[in-house]
């Protein structure tokens, strides 16, 4: 089995602690004396969804899951459980909405993704890095204030709210950082 050294850590690694997998939330290292140093780091537990902050030193191994992915469609969610399938088989998978926590803004229906699967569970989705979305609302900007360092709200398709330039308008359609939730671009035509 694969592992990591607690530096190998970023957000977003899946690990496995106990038996149990983790995807890093928040990485946070501290450099001591003598060129030795600490990660701290807050893990989701991939099963459950409980958050909980670990301390890693120097050079702990900490395994990496064993997960797998398989590329689905996303169809809809009934507000408790978001559903996905197989476009090959059709066989469907969903996953509660506590999993999918703030990565519901980023699903569009009829998107491709993946899934991640443990021990043959399905456990959480891997978001592509950036996705198209359409601007559904902004407000308009003073006129004459069109300066590139000026960011608006802007409210996408799925409902996610994020920061935009001033020239971006209701209707446009934007890309956005599935990491962070920022803006990148604005399609082009």
């Amino acid at each position: 089995m694969a592992s990591y050294q607690p530096t190998d850590l970023k957000k977003g690694v899946v690990v496995q602690l106990d038996g149990k997998p983790f995807r890093v939330m928040d990485y946070n290292q501290k450099v001591m004396g003598r060129g030795g140093s600490i990660v701290n780091v807050r893990l989701k537990n991939l099963i459950d969804g409980a958050v909980i902050p670990k301390t890693f030193k120097g050079q702990e191994r900490i395994d990496s899951a064993e997960v797998t992915n398989q590329t689905v469609q996303y169809l809809y969610n009934d507000g408790s459980n978001f559903f996905f399938m197989d476009p090959e088989t059709f066989e469907q998978f969903e996953l509660s909405t506590d999993v999918i926590d703030d990565n519901a803004g980023y699903l569009k229906e009829g998107e491709s993704l993946s899934l991640q699967f443990f021990d043959g569970r399905v456990i959480n989705i891997a978001l592509p890095k950036n996705v198209y979305l359409e601007v559904t609302y902004s407000e308009d900007v003073v006129k004459g204030d069109t300066t590139s360092s000026v960011l608006k709200d802007a409210t996408l398709e799925t409902g996610l709210v994020v920061k935009v330039p001033a020239f971006i308008k209701t209707g446009d359609i934007i890309s956005v950082d599935t990491e962070n939730g920022a803006y990148r671009e604005r399609k082009k035509d």
